[in-house]
């Protein structure tokens, strides 16, 4: 079997920073386990895979060691590939998701995605996952993702998590963010049990971290860094239910996948 695949740099203009995702067009769904080998294969946070429906199209999500139920960088990086290099002429595309209906469409020279919004609570400080993080938060969120929230960008980028540590906690993920220097707020995304150990760009972690910092600096429309090596840019609105994500892509390799 052959798969062609494209890798693409997600909420970056720019070659080499961003996100990259693996994107594979397939003209029908494939076994699972292939799913999962091909994604491990890759060795990219996310392999997403799309199929043509009758309104639309099927898209899913898989890191190197598991399949997941949403996803900001892939779905963008899909939807570039759709409307860059597969000749989508539509204004939007739509796409059914394990999180149910995901509107793309293109505006301003960026893609625009509505997401649904994942309000976090506040818990207790769980002491294991801040010293794994190694940040001492001034409060801390969940919703399925731990939010630390710090006083500066600074620490934000000064955090060395301690990777193994962190795996054998009982959080899906970890994500440290404070307000920005030049932004309205920055973050980093962590997420070793999932075979991720930084997400470079996380555009999930945003249907979280839009609202929360809505509401903190009182404004809708909010502009984001995710301050990790690579580094990223996101547009973000609040909406209520809903998140608006923006962001750019950039198509940095084209190839094929031989399953043997």
């Amino acid at each position: 079997m052959e798969i062609p695949v494209y890798q693409v740099d997600a909420f970056t203009s720019v070659p080499f920073r961003g996100n990259p995702a693996a994107i594979c067009p397939l003209d029908e769904w494939i076994d699972d386990n292939l799913l999962q080998r091909v994604a491990a294969e890759n060795n990219l946070s996310e392999t997403a895979y799309f199929v043509k429906t009758g309104n639309g199209y099927e898209l899913r999500w898989f890191t190197p060691t598991t399949e997941v139920d949403l996803c900001g960088h892939a779905t963008l990086a899909s939807a570039h590939v759709l409307f860059s290099e597969l000749g989508h002429r539509s204004p939007e595309i739509a796409f059914d998701t394990k999180s149910g209906r995901l509107v793309v469409k293109q505006a301003d020279g960026r893609y625009e995605m509505d997401f649904p919004s994942r309000k976090a609570a506040p818990i207790a400080a769980p002491t294991e996952v801040l010293q794994a993080v190694g940040v001492d938060a001034e409060e801390v969120l969940a919703f399925r993702n731990l939010v630390m929230i710090v006083t500066s960008e600074d620490q934000v980028r000064a955090a060395k998590p301690d990777f193994g540590l962190l795996k054998r906690q009982d959080i899906f993920a970890a994500m440290v963010t404070a307000k920005g220097s030049d932004c309205d707020f920055v973050s980093r995304f962590f997420a070793p049990a999932q075979g991720i150990d930084e997400d470079p760009v996380t555009g999930a972690a945003h249907c979280t971290l839009t609202p929360y910092w809505a509401e903190k600096l009182g404004k809708t429309s909010l502009f984001a860094r995710q301050v990790s090596n690579r580094g990223g840019e996101i547009w973000c609105e609040d909406r209520g239910e809903r998140v608006m994500l923006s962001g750019a892509a950039v198509t940095v390799l084209k190839g094929t996948i031989y399953t043997g």
